[in-house]
Parts: C-alpha cells; sequence; structure tokens
C-alpha cells in the first residue's frame, strides 16, 4: 500500500503581483491626451497583472500590444478581462463575484477609455 503524504497549500509562497494602481480617471485623461495611445501600455500592465494573479497566462502580451490599436482584438482583450482576468481579481480581494463581460465589450467597442477604468478601478482594489 502506497502512502501519499497530505500537500499542505498554506506555506506555499505567491507570485508577486506587479504594482498598477493608477486613478481610474487619470486613464481617461491620458488616453484621450494621447488619441488611445496610453491605453497600448495600459493593456500591457493590466494584462501582467491579470496573468499573476491568475498564476497563468490569461491575456497574452501580443494580443494586449494589438488590442490598443485594433477594434477586434480590442474586444477580445475585453472579453478575456472580463471572462478570465476580473473573476480572480475578485476572487483574491474577496469582493462580490460579478459578470461586466458584455458591459466591457460594448464600451471595449464605443469608448474604450471607459471600459479600461473600469477594469482599473477593479484593479486598484488587489492594493488597498
Amino acid at each position: 500500500m502506497n502512502i501519499v503524504p497530505p500537500t499542505e497549500s498554506w506555506n506555499v509562497p505567491q507570485k508577486p503581483i506587479p504594482y498598477f494602481k493608477v486613478d481610474p480617471v487619470l486613464v481617461l485623461i491620458f488616453g484621450l491626451l494621447t488619441c488611445g495611445l496610453y491605453l497600448i501600455y495600459w493593456n500591457v500592465k493590466a494584462a501582467e497583472v491579470f496573468n499573476a494573479v491568475a498564476e497563468r497566462e490569461v491575456i497574452a502580451t501580443p494580443i494586449a500590444v494589438f488590442a490598443g490599436c485594433c477594434y477586434p482584438i480590442n474586444l477580445y482583450f475585453f472579453y478575456l478581462a472580463g471572462k478570465e482576468g476580473l473573476p480572480k481579481v475578485y476572487e483574491r480581494t474577496g469582493s462580490f463575484q460579478k459578470d461586466d463581460t458584455v458591459l466591457l465589450m460594448v464600451l471595449g467597442f464605443i469608448f474604450p477609455m471607459v471600459a479600461a477604468m473600469i477594469v482599473q478601478s477593479d484593479i486598484n482594489k488587489l492594493y488597498k
């Protein structure tokens, strides 16, 4: 009879989450001032946070870069953020689980800076 010792999960170190706390209003202002170029940087940093929180690759870096300048990929970015990234953030912070995927996709198509503001406000909850 082969006895397997129980595994302990309480003492397993978690990977650090990259610090990316920005006021959501600044995301809007920087996005407008740079004609959306700031959103390329914002997408990459948000993807890094989602990947660290989920402890796997939720959003690849090329998707994050191209999402800043190509609308179909932008919709896919916000779909992944709403379906796979934000639930892990809510789980980590103990927040209420909500599904804003459709809202983020619609806003990401019409006005991506507002969708980024919503996601940033949820990301900021990690650093309180």
